[in-house]
């Protein structure tokens, strides 16, 4: 397979999943927002930095408010995390390899984006139509990944893409995660535990992950219990560990492989030794700091093994997040 064509796999896959966990961290603090008790405070400039947006957006929009932000986020091109740009680049990707995938995919594919385009510039005028409208874009989406596990061959092609949507994935349950550190919890230590319950139940909402925790962790939302089940639980789909499984597992049927494979590798121990009792919010934000990075290792390794190689070697990650890397 030529390295061109590895590379459009893999990010068509990352925009695609890009596309859908967008709209689930827009859609989580939709919902945390509604569930904030009187005392409790949340800025939505904190989307901003979750994405590693904040300094284009201030280049094009000045000072963070509710409206701009979502504009900003969902269906501004100028913003290549917006939901807009990821699905267009997903499409353009695509493209150019339409051969290799059902054909029935590529007429999705190109629906979703359509609808997408249609719909995002009306999409922020009420908190009410813009949850509908994500919604339905993560629906739409979850059609398109089923079409790829149920009708393609595991072969390379699918191995590729199978890597693109777990880097994306667990980087993402990382940013969600991340959003509660932002919150000011009331005063209050009643209203407190009252928040933090809220706060979390909306995480799991939000990762599709609250029945699960419920049948495999406990019926009483935890705030250490759900860090831990969505960072370390080797069997939920969206968990940080069960997707650096499922790259380790792609990596295994695709040559020369060693470099990328030790580095997730690397990033599963550093991941098993965290320790999640009696977690701060602070120490929290540096433990998915560093997990963020782990995986933008993880991707340099994949780019410098697979696709263009570049002068810095492996040693170091460039600075800047991993959610803004830009396709080579």
């Amino acid at each position: 397979m030529l390295s061109r064509v590895a590379e459009n796999l893999y990010w068509m896959a990352r925009y695609l999943e890009r596309t859908e966990d967008m709209a689930r961290l827009i859609n989580a603090t939709t919902l945390l927002l509604l569930d904030l008790p009187q005392g409790a405070e949340f800025g939505w400039d904190i989307l901003l930095q979750v994405t590693g947006d904040a300094k284009l957006y201030t280049e094009h929009y000045g000072t963070p408010e509710e409206g701009r932000i979502m504009r900003f986020l969902i269906a501004d091109e100028r913003n290549p995390n917006s939901v807009m740009a990821a699905i267009h680049q997903a499409r353009e990707n695509c493209r150019t390899f339409r051969d290799l995938l059902p054909a029935e995919f590529w007429e999705r594919l190109n629906t979703l984006f359509l609808f997408v385009r249609e719909q995002a510039g009306t999409s922020s005028d009420s908190r009410h139509a813009r949850y509908a409208f994500l919604s339905e874009v993560i629906s739409r989406r979850h059609a398109l990944v089923g079409l790829l596990i149920s009708s393609m061959s595991q072969d390379n092609v699918y191995q590729f893409i199978k890597l693109g949507r777990n880097m994306e994935r667990a980087d993402m349950t990382t940013r969600i995660v991340d959003v509660t550190s932002a919150v000011i919890l009331p005063q209050d230590q009643g209203l407190q535990r009252t928040t933090t319950s809220s706060l979390w139940l909306g995480v799991l909402r939000a990762l599709s992950a609250f029945e699960m925790y419920r049948r495999h962790v406990s019926v009483q939302v935890r705030s250490n219990q759900v860090v831990d089940y969505l960072l370390k639980d080797n069997k939920f789909p969206r968990s940080m560990k069960y997707c650096l499984g499922e790259m380790e597992v792609a990596l295994a049927y695709l040559p020369n492989a060693g470099i990328p494979a030790e580095a997730v590798r690397r990033a599963r121990r550093r991941l098993d030794a965290l320790k999640l009792a009696n977690l701060r919010p602070d120490l929290l934000h540096e433990y998915l700091d560093q997990a963020q990075k782990d995986l933008a290792m993880v991707h340099r390794t994949i780019q410098g093994t697979y696709f263009a190689r570049d002068d810095t070697g492996f040693d170091g990650v460039p600075s800047g997040l991993l959610l803004n890397a830009a396709q080579a």
